[in-house]
């Protein structure tokens, strides 16, 4: 698959998570398999740029190419001129955030609230596009299905989209009323698939190799997001590639590898946040990785309550010394790493 100039390893990307895919992560999961990962959602507001945790969001160090900025905004010259304050940042690929449901973004008209705004969506694109051109950056779109139920409008939007000259188009099965409840649909996705002819990437609910084969055929997209599915599960992006070259499942993670992905994750965390956000940001993490995992009450106690990273490595490193000498308690744990 293509975004602009750009051709990608795979059909399977990371969707870009407040709070959860920064660089750190984004960089794990595609060395992990993951095609493709966008940034955390960067406000377009100039004031906020210089903040701790914009810059952090805007620091793609080290990242490989194509670099993809997520902006969030109601304002179109302030979103263009974000999309370019960006691209002098490092960014190869603009993305467009009119799919964030959260009530603090809806409140100010930025993220969903936008798809009740079809005339402010086709400003917004159609400026973004223009500020990006002379940079030959492309521009995507990551949305959902409507508002709500009643006002499903993404075929409306998506050809709006095209029409602007945007690139590419990622679509969650969900409305905003639905936030993340109940099941995310797929016959919009398959709808927009078929009324436009830039490529669609499906997002929603895409928590298995099994359910990313069958979105795809459903659907007709030209790949899959995966969200949450991917949290404390960065594996989930070689599974599913590999599953969809060959119609076989990978074997799920060994603890000891388990124990080099964390820990490796850990430490490149530590160090883009520092001491003090650093532990604390990576409790969330350490506990998606063992959500699944049994007699995990204890270890999670003190990985909440320490508060140094020291600390915090020691405990999971002592974890992972006492049971990788039990065979079966190792073996025992391959279904929780698959599930």
């Amino acid at each position: 698959m293509h975004i602009g100039p750009w051709l990608l390893p795979n059909p399977i990307f990371i969707a870009p998570m407040a709070g959860v895919t920064d660089r750190p992560y984004r960089q794990l999961c595609k060395r992990l398999g993951a095609g493709y990962a966008v940034s955390e959602m960067a406000a377009s507001n100039p004031q906020l740029w210089d903040s701790v945790k914009t810059s952090r969001r805007l620091d793609h160090k080290g990242e490989v190419d194509p670099i993809a900025v997520q902006i969030a905004g109601a304002d179109p010259d302030m979103m263009a001129e974000a999309a370019v304050f960006n691209i002098k940042k490092g960014a190869r690929i603009i993305d467009i955030n009119m799919g964030c449901p959260v009530k603090k973004v809806c409140n100010v008209a930025s993220g969903s609230a936008l798809l009740r705004d079809e005339d402010r969506v086709a400003r917004i694109l159609e400026s973004v596009v223009r500020a990006c051109r002379p940079y030959e950056v492309p521009v995507t779109l990551k949305t959902r299905t409507g508002w709500d139920a009643q006002s499903r409008n993404a075929v409306r939007i998506a050809l709006l989209a095209e029409q602007a000259g945007v690139a590419a188009i990622a679509l969650h099965g969900r409305t905003r009323a639905d936030l993340y409840k109940g099941e995310a649909e797929y016959d919009t996705i398959k709808a927009v698939k078929h009324a436009i002819n830039i490529p669609v990437i499906a997002n929603g609910d895409i928590d298995s190799p099994e359910r990313a084969r069958y979105v795809l055929q459903y659907t007709g997209a030209d790949a899959v997001m995966v969200g949450r599915a991917a949290q404390g599960r960065p594996w989930i992006f070689r599974e599913i590639a590999h599953f969809l070259e060959t119609g076989t499942h990978l074997a799920p993670p060994t603890l000891g590898e388990l124990r080099e992905c964390l820990l490796e994750h850990l430490e490149d965390h530590y160090r883009f946040y520092g001491e003090f956000i650093g532990v604390r940001s990576a409790r969330k993490h350490i506990g998606w990785y063992f959500a699944n995992i049994p007699d995990n009450k204890a270890l999670l106690d003190c990985i909440n309550t320490t508060t140094t990273t020291a600390n915090q490595t020691l405990a999971l490193k002592q974890w992972f010394d006492r049971h990788e000498s039990a065979s079966f308690f190792a073996t025992s744990l391959a279904p929780a790493l698959a599930a």
